[in-house]
């Protein structure tokens, strides 16, 4: 395989069409005779449902159905529920696991502000929504639970008062001997830290549009997705259909970010309608929908303790902690599994303890989101060992160095399972190195020396550093399809799923150089059950990993087809065929090339030449990982505090990573800055809140600030690049890692910042009137 491509700044292919205007997304597709859809949703966060009645809204001009759950109730089954831990992992751990599996509309029961309880579907949205409030439901209030700990008290509303209490998971673990390790500590910190509830907002809200007037009484569905292929099983299981004629689409869309790889009551109900009266239907959420009923992510509550030696060295780390999930469960285990596997991160630590509890309230159901469960483990163990340092009076930065993973340790075994219940081994890093570029990035001993000068003026900055290794590239696999049409011109599909990565480019990269083709021969489809039979989607870091290697070997297979049809016509053996540009010739004889188009040709039977040969130019892979490949970084965030209001400004931000090897830099560094731009907003201002019944406070954007260009510094990336062993193209996964460290960096830095007042940070978002409030304690005190 060439490297004509793969390492280099290619353009994105996706852009000249997206940036004019020449998208698709899921709105954008117009069928004759669309309908359109609402959803009435639950005002209380727990109630009794009892009778719906929808007759004044049918009644409505323009109005063509309602339907509740008992209109659907033969063909509505709970959506699946993901995320079981895997045998090898059940049989370490011990998890204790109740699900809690949602219908896609209400039944008896509703548990949280947003559920669906009803769809109307009219000839316009305007008519739909105008009669939801035609319809009368008989709701009957039941106290409702909004934090985790309240939940867990004697006496708690129950959201299933069969359990017997609000816990749906639970699990203790353990390596070493974490009470022998305490006991032979110099110093011991404690401390609870507190991640706050917030969640993916995508440019695009998610959207559904269902035509079941394909021929073969077949069903094509649209989809915002990142999992069409679940989708698309789902919806086979709901209308007892075969698969092959459930195609579901997931066209451009505007942003994922772990919220749309979740199957959502609308996914189901919106073709489950257009399928019951024979025309397309149409929903497309608000951004209000979205606050209350697209899920949430992050809220966890810890009590740490973190003991070392006196000169810094770490000797173990006991967490206990909680995990709000709201109303439902829909990833079992993967978010606080996820937040173990990554606590220990590039640290060397030996003796180590947790216990974990999922807990059930009245909020909206809690799911991955970019990160998953990696921001809340980092936050904890950089800001412990930021506590720590202070404690022992050391330097943060020489605390992380005496406690590194050093690069000649690796394979390092961490002496845990990963989530696949395979060991937990870190493939390729160099920790301290990335750490030293990022110090040397940030002129760390410069900034120590004028930080004092500069507080003496009454100008407070801080650096603040974060450090994470995240598991990347889950499996079980990906497939990929690379095929060669009568021009010459090369067509690739996959399960992966793209919601701006960057697919079209980077997989036409790999592709090209593989099969030694232009790469503007190459056309890339993915989400489209319709392009590939199997498949698995976007997320958890996984594309380049899982479908670039798919298509890497697809297209190895495929190179290796044509040259022995191309050997054939150039009267050479198959191992002296070369193919670059999308020519083959004989090595050592350029003037003998022919176009891929012309060894395409040569196999066509003809009347002249009717001997039929093998037309089968495609190959197909389904690439499958024994397990995840290890992506690092390390961050460096310099602030400064305005004391007076508690506003705090970013000067700079440096990220120094490692995704093995760069297959385009400059989409290496656009995930890098669209992670760090979200982990900013859950560091400084994101934070969804509820009252004391449920009711979300924060619903728009007015109340949920989000970063803007004008708030964000600009942000340096250096690469590593560190290739892993376990995949031929060396690669690690990439699109989570820039939110993961921003919110503990952050903390780092304003705590440092306000060092000389006392000040220590236990939770974000550091707004203003939140750092206000943690200054004025501090001078109180």
């Amino acid at each position: 395989m060439g490297a004509k491509y793969i390492g280099a700044e290619v353009k994105r292919k996706e852009d000249p069409r997206l940036l004019r205007g020449r998208g698709t997304y899921v709105d954008d597709v117009k069928l004759p005779g669309l309908l359109h859809a609402a959803v009435l949703r639950s005002p209380h966060a727990h109630a009794r449902l009892g009778p719906i009645r929808t007759e004044a809204a049918l009644r409505q001009p323009g109005v063509v159905a309602v339907f509740a759950y008992d209109d659907l109730k033969a063909w509505l089954r709970p959506l699946p529920v993901s995320g079981m831990p895997p045998p090898a992992l059940q049989a370490r751990v011990g998890f204790t696991i109740r699900t809690a599996a949602q219908l896609p509309l209400a039944c008896d029961r509703v548990r949280y502000v947003g559920e669906a309880v009803a769809v109307v579907v009219a000839e316009s949205r305007y008519l739909a929504e105008d009669a939801l409030d035609l319809i009368h439901v008989e709701y009957e209030p039941l106290p409702a639970v909004t934090s985790a700990r309240a939940a867990l008290a004697p006496g708690a509303p129950l959201l299933y008062p069969e359990w017997g209490d609000n816990v749906a998971a639970s699990f203790s673990h353990a390596i070493g001997d974490v009470e022998a390790a305490l006991r032979r500590a110099d110093v011991i910190v404690r401390e609870t830290l507190r991640v706050q509830r917030y969640a993916g907002m995508t440019m695009e809200c998610r959207g559904v549009v269902a035509d079941p007037r394909a021929r073969e009484a077949a069903l094509t569905v649209w989809d915002s997705t990142q999992i069409p292929h679940h989708v698309q099983t789902a919806l086979a299981e709901a209308l007892r259909l075969p698969a092959h004629r459930v195609r579901v689409i997931a066209p451009d869309v505007g942003g994922g970010f772990g919220t749309k790889a979740n199957l959502y009551p609308e996914e189901i109900l919106i073709p489950l309608v257009a399928w019951h009266l024979g025309r397309p239907v149409k929903w497309i959420e608000t951004r209000r929908e979205h606050m209350q009923a697209a899920i949430h992510s992050r809220e966890q509550i810890h009590d740490v303790e973190i003991a070392a030696a006196a000169d810094g060295t770490i000797l173990a780390l006991r967490d206990r902690f909680l995990v709000d999930q709201g109303g439902y469960n829909p990833w079992g285990i993967v978010q606080p599994y996820n937040t173990v596997a990554h606590l220990l991160g590039p640290f060397r630590i030996r003796d180590f303890a947790v216990e974990a509890k999922v807990v059930m309230t009245n909020k909206t159901p809690h799911a991955p989101y970019r990160g998953a469960g990696r921001p809340e483990a980092v936050f904890v163990m950089d800001r412990a060992v930021d506590l720590l340092a202070r404690e022992l009076r050391l330097d943060p930065a020489e605390v992380r160095r005496r406690n590194f993973i050093r690069a000649d340790e690796l394979p390092y075994d961490v002496g845990l399972l990963y989530r696949d219940g395979q060991p937990l081994v870190y493939d390729s890093a160099d920790f301290p190195g990335a750490l030293e570029t990022a110090l040397e990035a940030v002129d760390y001993e410069k900034f120590r020396t004028e930080q004092v000068a500069l507080r003496e003026r009454a100008v407070y900055r801080g650096v603040g550093l974060s450090a994470y290794v995240e598991g990347t590239g889950v499996g079980p696999y990906e497939g990929a399809v690379v095929r060669l049409d009568s021009t010459g011109g090369v067509i690739v599909a996959t399960g992966a799923a793209s919601q701006g990565q960057g697919h079209e480019t980077v997989f036409a990269q790999i592709c090209a150089d593989t099969l030694g083709v232009p790469l503007e021969a190459v056309t890339v489809i993915g989400g489209d059950t319709g392009a590939i039979p199997f498949g698995v989607g976007t997320f958890a870091s996984r594309s380049t990993v899982l479908a670039g290697n798919a298509i890497a070997e697809s297209a190895r297979k495929l190179r290796d087809k044509v040259r022995r049809v191309a050997a054939g016509l150039l009267e050479a053996s198959p191992q002296d065929i070369e193919i670059e540009d999308g020519r083959a010739f004989v090595r050592g004889v350029p003037a003998s090339a022919v176009t891929l188009a012309r060894v395409v040709q040569s196999t066509v039977p003809s009347f002249a030449r009717p001997d039929a040969r093998d037309l089968d130019f495609d190959a197909t892979t389904y690439y499958v990982v024994p397990t995840v490949t290890y992506s690092s970084a390390v961050h460096a965030a310099l602030v400064e505090v305005d004391v007076e209001t508690g506003a705090v400004t970013l000067l700079r931000y440096v990220v120094v990573h490692d995704c093995g090897r760069v297959i385009n830099p400059m989409l290496v560094e656009g995930q890098i800055h669209g992670g760090v731009a979200q982990g900013i907003g859950g560091a400084l201002w994101e934070e969804l809140r509820y009252d004391a019944a449920g009711q979300l406070l924060t619903g728009t954007f007015m109340e949920y600030p989000v970063p803007t260009a004008a708030a964000l510094p600009f942000i340096e990336t250096r690469h590593q690049e560190c290739l892993s062993p376990r995949n031929p193209l060396g690669v690690k996964g990439l699109g989570e890692g820039g939110a993961i460290s921003p919110p503990a960096a952050i903390a780092n830095a304003v705590e440092d910042a306000l060092a000389s007042f006392g000040v220590r940070v236990t939770a974000c978002p550091l707004t203003p009137a939140n750092v206000h409030a943690l200054i004025a304690a501090a001078r109180g005190r």
